[in-house]
């Protein structure tokens, strides 16, 4: 006969509403006592995530597929070398953006393979569509007769490339919306999301500008070359995260809430009209302003910062969340009280690190804090009503996980 697993979580859930408990059922008196004193192999089960997983792999293969074609096509238009050369370029303001969206997403990471499908959904399905807009675009003013190519520029890059950039982009978020909820919890995860499109988006582009400018000027070392690249690379990396932000953030709200995949489509929309907005703006300025410089200084830079102080803000909250949710379980018996400060405060995170370091036990103490992390947050799910079972699911997992991990940490050496 087998014996029940005294790690398993049984969270309460009345009969009658079918509403979860405020808080969680308490630790088993076994679980408890491991967690605290004994040393256990590891659970080697992953927490659920077939989703992502699905979305990753089928999203990866597809929007490759995109991005093969658009490499062709900018193969074609400026050449191996050239290409190779902007590439190159391209790289600088990509690694600045990457840098900043791992600092956004350190508290609770996102699945890899999810980021891996943003990323080349924007560097190949959004650049494909733009592409091929603009292409069809192009061919019907041809057959109209033609236009003034100053206003055709003006509203290409003002209306058009807003309108059909941010939509392309966008819709990938409301994929991942609809299809890996349960890695989507709230602003700061759709903003991730967000920057990952955005960050594949502007690296193509980047490669084209770049590219295209070494070849109107024939070195890479023309006062127009350095001059893109100057306002490009270095001075607004972020543009394209920005406007795409409004949409991430909107849909992360929208999770927040609970809403559902229809009204969820709402929200995008919603997200959707300032990112549009925003991307016009800034568009649409370079065709009015006599010096750039002070414009950015004056206008994009603080725009910019705003933005960080916003991001800033929202990450607090998610600590402040992770620390109410982990004081519950401390509560419940199923971590030590003392704990609860380790896991949901930076400060406690990086000594919690140090000293799992100089013990050879680092990897255990990542886990041990990222399995604590997404713990909070499927329970935040769990009491809002959001995926009930599969949070009930995650929550019974997770805690099985950082008992087990706990109890690994506390072994002796």
């Amino acid at each position: 006969m087998t014996s029940p697993d005294p790690y398993a979580a049984t969270p309460d859930y009345t009969a009658s509403s079918g509403v979860a408990a405020s808080r969680p059922v308490a630790a088993p008196e076994a679980a408890t006592a491991t967690t605290m004193t004994q040393g256990i192999p590891l659970a080697a089960q992953p927490a659920r995530g077939g989703a992502a997983l699905a979305l990753g792999i089928v999203g990866i293969v597809i929007a490759g597929v995109a991005v093969l074609l658009v490499v062709g096509y900018l193969l074609l238009s400026i050449g191996p070398g050239v290409f190779l050369i902007g590439g190159i370029m391209a790289l600088v303001p990509l690694a600045i953006v990457v840098a900043g969206v791992l600092w956004i997403d350190r508290w609770e990471p996102e699945p890899r393979l999810v980021l891996a499908f943003a990323f080349l959904w924007g560097a190949g399905v959004a650049v494909l569509a733009a592409l091929i807009v603009g292409l069809e675009i192009d061919a019907l003013i041809q057959a109209g007769g033609g236009a003034d190519p100053a206003f055709v520029d003006f509203i290409g890059s003002t209306v058009q490339a807003p309108i059909v950039e941010e939509v392309g982009k966008g819709l990938a978020i409301l994929l991942i919306f609809w299809v890996a909820r349960a890695h989507f919890d709230g602003p700061v995860d759709g903003i991730v999301y967000a920057a990952w499109v955005a960050a594949g988006f502007a690296f193509t582009e980047n490669i084209l500008y770049f590219g295209s400018q070494v070849l109107d000027s024939g070195t890479v070392l023309s006062g127009d070359v350095i001059m893109i690249f100057l306002v490009r690379g270095l001075m607004s990396p972020f543009a394209h995260v920005m406007f795409t932000a409004c949409t991430g953030a909107a849909l992360g709200f929208a999770a927040r809430r609970g809403v559902g995949r229809a009204a969820g489509v709402l929200w995008w929309i919603g997200g959707l009209v300032p990112a549009i907005l925003l991307h016009a703006f800034w568009n649409g300025a370079l065709y009015f302003v006599t010096d750039f410089f002070a414009y950015f200084f004056l206008v994009q830079f603080p725009l910019f910062l705003g933005v960080v102080a916003i991001v800033v803000a929202l990450r607090r909250q998610e600590a402040k969340l992770t620390r109410a949710r982990l004081a519950e379980y401390a509560a419940a018996g199923w971590i030590h009280p003392a704990e609860v400060d380790v896991l949901a405060t930076p400060a406690g995170r990086r000594l919690a690190k140090a000293w799992a370091a100089r013990a050879g036990r680092g990897p255990l103490m990542a886990a041990y804090i990222r399995d604590a992390t997404r713990l909070a947050f499927a329970r935040q799910r769990v009491i809002t009503g959001r995926d009930r079972i599969g949070s009930q699911a995650d929550e019974a997992m997770l805690l099985q996980r950082i008992t087990a991990t706990r109890a690994a940490l506390g072994a002796p050496i």
